[in-house]
């Protein structure tokens, strides 16, 4: 039987990959609604982030031992394929035998592997939101990716803008959907 997360996780990449593929030669410099970053920008965040999950689910290295070596540029000269290899190593190393029940060190604390991979399919799921918007490109979300993420971020929502990385979250409509509820909690207007 499939692990829950491992499935929510790979169908998250499967999104966020679909959108990768959809930008246009001439979209990587378009605006998101993450107000500093560019497609291309958002796209470089989340394969950095892939980057960093072999390294320290499979190898057991601490943030200090990697180090800057995803810091800056991680997309080249083809932004696509260095995204579709970042995903696959991600994908690869949380399905490794007992890896969602390692710890891992993150700039926080130690923590189990399976909540690491929650965090990032939050992450990508409303990163692709974002990265939607930006290419003009169908903006909504899976249902069962919505209710997972905001499942995930309802513990800490109120304690995300504190981090200086998101926008504070925002009142949602009255009676708005789940998707709707899931962006206005990371500072976004849908």
């Amino acid at each position: 039987m499939d692990n829950p997360l491992l499935v929510r996780h790979g169908e998250a990449l499967d999104l966020f990959t679909d959108r990768v593929h959809a930008v246009g030669a001439d979209q990587w410099g378009t605006s998101t609604p993450c107000a500093a970053w560019s497609v291309r920008d958002l796209v470089n965040h989340l394969t950095a982030e892939q980057l960093w999950v072999p390294p320290l689910v499979t190898d057991g290295r601490t943030m200090a031992e990697v180090g800057d070596a995803f810091d800056g540029d991680v997309l080249g000269d083809d932004p696509v394929a260095a995204w579709d290899r970042a995903a696959a190593a991600s994908r690869a190393a949380f399905a490794g035998r007992g890896a969602l029940q390692r710890p891992v060190p993150l700039s926080y604390g130690a923590t189990k592997a399976d909540a690491y991979c929650s965090q990032m399919v939050l992450d990508a799921v409303v990163h692709t939101w974002d990265l939607s918007r930006g290419i003009g490109a169908n903006e909504r979300l899976p249902g069962p990716l919505v209710d997972f993420a905001l499942e995930e971020i309802k513990p800490y929502a109120e304690s995300l803008s504190q981090s200086g990385l998101f926008d504070p979250p925002l009142d949602p409509p009255r009676g708005a959907d789940a998707q709707t509820r899931l962006l206005a909690m990371v500072g976004r207007e849908a």
